[in-house]
């Protein structure tokens, strides 16, 4: 059974939303992204230390850079950085990812129960339509950091957006995310939280999620269970 981590804004019986995070939930794009920032894209972009990878995962990867400029030495410019991050997306999203088992069952039985379905990702829409096309995921609206005057995760504008998208109140939306800045971003919005437990992201701190769910059948019974 998914466990229980704290008390949600929503109870089990007003959730008439579901809103997906992208990366590591329908896809498995951050095993790799996993392996490329601290391989790859930070030895081009930093001088000395690196970030933990939970410092950024999840961030709008413009936003990342600003971080990075704050806190720690870079060495090449924002569009530098941007350039590099698009090559590794490419082929990441064209070449390596995989749709996470389930996904299309789970949104089926939404789409029989009338449950609106959003996908809500800091992935620009470069990366987020490569996804869609190849495997043919039918959502009405995709909201994404790259569209937003306003801040990106860990802040929570671009889930009360998705609230507004759906047209329910955020308290009625239910969230699937596995990084703590999206998870943050969600529960400042207000919403009731599904954290999202696979081999990425098992060293994760997610307890500021409602309910951890480890694994594609524990998902689909935490979501179900309270989407009505």
């Amino acid at each position: 059974m998914p466990s229980r981590q704290s008390d949600g804004m929503a109870s089990d019986d007003e959730i008439t939303a579901v809103l997906f995070d992208m990366d590591g939930v329908i896809v498995d794009s951050e095993r790799y992204w996993h392996d490329e920032q601290p391989d790859r894209i930070f030895p081009q972009t930093l001088k000395g230390d690196h970030p933990d990878l939970d410092e950024t995962t999840g961030m709008y990867y413009k936003e990342i850079y600003d971080y990075l400029e704050e806190h720690y030495e870079t060495k090449i410019s924002k569009a530098e950085f941007v350039d590099i991050f698009n090559e590794v997306a490419e082929e990441i999203y064209h070449n390596r990812v995989e749709l996470l088992d389930g996904f299309h069952e789970t949104r089926n039985e939404l789409a029989d129960r009338g449950i609106p379905v959003a996908i809500v990702t800091s992935s620009p829409s470069a990366w987020h339509d490569i996804v869609i096309e190849r495997f043919d995921i039918d959502v009405a609206d995709v909201i994404t950091a790259e569209n937003l005057a306003a801040d990106g995760k860990p802040e929570p504008d671009i889930y009360e957006k998705a609230a507004e998208t759906v047209d329910r109140p955020p308290a009625e939306c239910l969230v699937i995310e596995d990084s703590k800045n999206g998870i943050k971003a969600a529960k400042r919005a207000g919403m009731f939280v599904v954290a999202y437990r696979t081999e990425p992201n098992s060293e994760t701190d997610l307890s500021e999620a409602d309910i951890v769910a480890n694994g594609p059948e524990e998902l689909h019974e935490a979501i179900l269970s309270r989407a009505n």
